[in-house]
C-alpha cells in the first residue's frame, strides 16, 4: 500500500515560487482576436439586459476564417452555457475571461465595473453561483475602489480554498452535509504550527467572515454581490462552516446530557 507520509523532504511544489509563477502564468496569454471586438464602453446594457444569446452564438459564422482566433473558440465555448440565458450574463462571462488574462482590450474591466454599477440586481437574478463566484473574484484584480479589491482578494481565496478542501473531503466517505463523529478524530499537530481550532470558544471562522462580510457592505458597486453569496454561504448545508455549528450543538448536547 502506498504511504502519504507527511514526513518525506519534498515540496507541495517543486521550485518554489518560480515554478508556481511559470504554470500561473502559462495559462494567462491574452486571446488573439480576428475581427470580432468586446462591446464599446458605451453599450446599451438594458437592451443586452432584454436579449436571450441565440444557439447560433455557439457556431461558427459563414465569415470567420477556416483557422478559428483564441477568441472566437472561447466565445462560442462560453456561448454553450448561456444560450436562452440574457446576452448580458453572456457578455459578463466574455469579460471575465479576458480579465483573466495577462492582458484585455481595454474597455473590458471598466465595461465589467459598469455591468456590476448599474446591472447587479439582473445579474445576480440570471447568473449560476459559479458565474457569480467568478464576478466577485474578478474585483480582486480589476476592482476600481481598495474596498472591492480587498473583498475581491478575499473572497477569491476563501471560496478557492473550499474548493481545494471540500474535494479532498470527498474521499473521507462522509457526505458533504453531515459532520465528522467526535469519535473518529485523531491526535496530530495541525500544519504551520497551528493551535488547535476550540468548539466551545473558537472564532476563528467568525473572525474570518464578519470583517470581510462588513467591508463588502461599504462600497455600492460590490455589496449586492458580495451580500448575496455571504447570504447563500450562510444557507449551504454543506459547507465546514455548517459542519462546525453541527458539531458544536453535539458537543452541547452531549455535555447537557451527562
Amino acid at each position: 500500500m502506498q504511504s502519504y507520509s507527511m514526513n518525506t523532504k519534498r515540496q507541495s511544489y517543486p521550485g518554489g515560487l518560480s515554478a508556481l509563477n511559470e504554470r500561473y502564468n502559462s495559462r494567462r496569454e491574452p486571446f488573439v482576436f480576428f475581427k470580432e471586438s468586446l462591446p464599446d464602453l458605451d453599450a446599451d446594457l438594458h437592451a443586452f439586459s432584454q436579449q436571450t444569446v441565440p444557439q447560433t452564438a455557439t457556431q461558427k459564422l459563414a465569415t470567420e476564417p477556416q483557422k478559428n482566433s483564441s477568441w472566437a473558440n472561447k466565445r462560442r465555448a462560453i456561448a454553450t452555457e448561456f444560450v436562452g440565458n440574457s446576452q448580458l450574463a453572456y457578455l459578463n462571462a466574455m469579460l471575465i475571461a479576458n480579465l483573466r488574462k495577462k492582458q484585455a482590450p481595454v474597455q473590458a474591466a471598466p465595461l465589467f465595473l459598469r455591468l456590476w454599477r448599474e446591472q447587479s440586481t439582473h445579474l445576480i437574478d440570471v447568473l449560476d453561483l459559479r458565474w457569480k463566484v467568478s464576478s466577485i473574484m474578478t474585483f480582486a484584480d480589476h476592482g476600481d475602489t481598495d474596498v472591492q479589491r480587498q473583498v475581491g482578494q478575499a473572497l477569491r481565496m476563501l471560496f478557492g480554498m473550499m474548493k481545494l478542501y471540500e474535494f479532498e473531503r470527498l474521499f473521507s466517505g462522509t457526505p458533504p452535509d453531515a459532520a465528522h463523529p467526535f469519535k473518529g478524530r485523531i491526535k496530530a499537530n495541525l500544519p504551520m504550527d497551528m493551535d488547535p481550532y476550540s468548539l466551545q470558544h473558537g472564532g476563528l471562522d467568525i473572525n474570518l467572515l464578519a470583517p470581510v462580510w462588513t467591508l463588502s457592505q461599504t462600497d455600492p458597486v460590490i455589496a449586492p454581490l458580495a451580500n448575496h453569496l455571504f447570504e447563500t454561504l450562510n444557507d449551504d448545508p454543506t459547507t465546514l462552516f455548517r459542519r462546525l455549528a453541527a458539531m458544536r450543538d453535539e458537543r452541547a448536547r452531549i455535555k447537557a446530557s451527562k
